[in-house]
């Protein structure tokens, strides 16, 4: 979580000072949600995730320089520096990819499910997915076809009450997590912002997939502290939230409540947190030096990216 943390503002620092080729959309508020989630996975369990990747890539054991080079738009990149902020992936360690289309990554999730089906190994795949993407045709139809083949699949929503700049309550109806349960699959809400709860929540889900018995769902309630994306305060008019809406979810920090209930439960000491704030900065810095230091993506790599021998 703290690695998540760290990685994700030295990123919104760089953009901001005009050192990265895109805009990033942070998972900053969200922590616990991945780290709680692929905590149960190894590198043949497949997740999917979405514009706002990140959190889920470092969580799931993606590597910290490869990921910021990438994002760097350089050929160190873990895309060669071709997809960028919205499409880290590595299928070496189950990343089957991010993705810039809302509720993209419900599908091929399935699919990924479906794979592991049939190769009979145990595995499971995972998509996680916004409050957004809940208003999908995908999601209904993806909800349906996981009952029906009995998919080790689980269905992550993470409810961070934004839906691009409108508040969910203004586009949503009802509550998501029911329209999980219409399809009788076992659905649960839980504090996003609590890492014991969701880890909790998600060990049931993994225990179910990998004993074939169907997909899970859990809508994990979070907020977005930050905005969708961290170039809109250069070009959006006005003010779609509020300081006063914002600062409670701040103290609701997931890495804080994580690092007290380990303190009051005797897991660690104050020391030990410390040490691993510090050994995460030094990591991150060493990705960001080494990332600006590296070669920039090779141009003549799209004429090979979708079609083989594309040169014109």
């Amino acid at each position: 979580m703290v690695l998540i943390r760290r990685t994700e503002e030295r990123l919104r620092d760089d953009f901001h000072a005009g050192k990265l080729p895109g805009g990033v959309h942070l998972y900053i508020g969200q922590e616990a949600v991945a780290a709680g989630v692929c905590a149960h996975l190894n590198d043949t369990d497949r997740i999917a995730s979405t514009h706002r990747g990140h959190g889920h890539f470092l969580a799931k054991g993606g590597d910290p320089h490869s990921m910021v080079a990438e994002i760097y738009a350089r050929d160190s990149g873990i895309c060669k520096g071709m997809g960028g902020s919205m499409h880290v992936a590595d299928f070496s360690k189950g990343i089957i990819g991010a993705n810039g289309i809302v509720g993209g990554g419900l599908a091929i999730t399935a699919g990924a499910a479906f794979a592991a089906q049939l190769e009979r190994k145990g595995q499971v795949a995972v998509c996680f997915f916004g409050d957004g993407a809940a208003n999908q045709g995908v999601f209904m139809e993806t909800l349906n076809i996981s009952v029906l083949w009995k998919l080790p699949m689980i269905f992550v929503c993470e409810h961070n009450c934004y839906s691009e700049f409108s508040p969910s309550d203004t586009v949503t109806a009802g509550e998501i997590v029911n329209r999980a349960r219409a399809f009788d699959i076992p659905a649960v809400v839980v504090d996003g912002n609590n890492a014991v709860e969701v880890w909790q929540a998600s060990a049931s889900a993994v225990t179910r997939a990998r004993n074939a018995e169907g997909p899970s769902f859990i809508e994990a309630k979070t907020y977005r502290v930050y905005g969708h994306n961290e170039g809109e305060v250069y070009w959006l008019t006005g003010k779609y939230r509020d300081d006063d809406e914002i600062e409670p979810w701040r103290l609701r920090d997931p890495i804080e409540r994580l690092g007290s209930y380990m303190l009051e439960n005797n897991a660690c000491t104050q020391a030990d947190i410390d040490a691993i704030d510090k050994e995460v900065v030094s990591l991150v810095e060493a990705a960001a030096a080494a990332a600006a230091a590296a070669d920039p993506a090779d141009p003549d790599l799209v004429h090979d990216l979708m079609f083989s021998g594309q040169q014109p």
